[in-house]
């Protein structure tokens, strides 16, 4: 987050809300929203909003020609933002989706982090 330190993870969770409700509204683009998360976050519910935004942005073709699937995906995003602005927990249902798929991958946004989301994005064949 460039330099920007929380007091507590309600005040993160809480920004983050509002970051996804900014990409949602085209206030700013998805990789400018990924660059503002807090590096090294421990919370399961950031985490979690950061995979869902990293899914929105690995299905960014499908999404123009998906309308369903894109509004479908957006539904989920604005439910995920509206948990974290009241600065809640995201359901366990949701954390437990990401969680399975991202064990242990911390926030990182070094070269090596240029280079996984790379290659999600040939895995996906984007």
């Amino acid at each position: 987050m460039s330099g920007i330190e929380f007091q507590d993870v309600k005040s993160a969770r809480i920004y983050i809300g509002r970051l996804i409700v900014a990409v949602l509204t085209d206030k700013i683009i998805v990789r400018e929203a990924i660059k503002k998360f807090p590096k090294n976050v421990e919370d399961a519910s950031i985490k979690s909003a950061y995979h869902a935004l990293i899914h929105r942005e690995a299905d960014e073709d499908f999404r123009k020609t998906d309308l369903m699937y894109r509004d479908e995906q957006d539904s989920y995003l604005e439910q995920i933002a509206m948990i974290l602005q009241r600065g809640e927990q995201l359901p366990k249902n949701i954390i437990k989706n990401y969680n399975h798929y991202y064990r242990n991958i911390k926030i990182n946004h070094s070269v090596e982090f240029k280079k996984w989301i790379r290659k999600i994005c040939e895995f996906l064949n984007v």
